[in-house]
């Protein structure tokens, strides 16, 4: 069954530091790792200025509806959508089967750029959470239908 494994610490860090080493290189203002189902998972940057977990819904209905789109075009899978605005920008990248990567920069960097270093961050994030798979196979969380006032379940200590 898809969903989120089981994270320890050693997986959190590693996402924020792979979130961290992405805004500090590309220039960015914001980056989240989300679940497709919308949860958000991890957000590092100036995430004050936006309410992350109202765009982190509306960026996986976004994904989702791309993804249908390629499916009529033939395509198996588009990666990422990019949306230019007058004064910020957002690139939304496919991690894995379960997550997406969301940035959130200004208008007037290269997306090029953007890009290229968000698919560094996505490499790692995807290694961590198959690590964080492997570590307990089978035992994976459904976020979206998971009772969010009780987080228990999805964080836990290293042992």
């Amino acid at each position: 069954m898809p969903g989120l494994p089981q994270l320890i610490e050693e997986d959190v860090q590693t996402l924020d530091a792979a979130l961290d080493e992405l805004l500090r290189r590309s220039e960015a203002s914001a980056a989240l790792v989300i679940d497709k189902g919308g949860p958000l998972i991890s957000q590092r940057g100036a995430v004050e200025k936006l309410d992350a977990t109202t765009v982190s819904a509306l960026a996986a209905g976004a994904f989702s509806a791309t993804q249908m789109m390629a499916e009529h075009l033939g395509e198996t899978s588009l990666a990422h959508i990019y949306q230019q605005g007058e004064h910020s920008s957002l690139l939304i990248s496919n991690v894995d089967e379960n997550l997406l990567l969301i940035v959130v920069f200004p208008a007037d960097l290269s997306v090029g750029a953007v890009k290229y270093y968000a698919g560094d961050a996505v490499r790692r994030i995807a290694a961590q959470l198959d690590k964080a798979a492997r570590r307990e196979p089978g035992t994976n969380l459904d976020l979206v239908s998971m009772n969010m006032l009780d987080v228990s379940g999805v964080f836990r200590k290293a042992e």
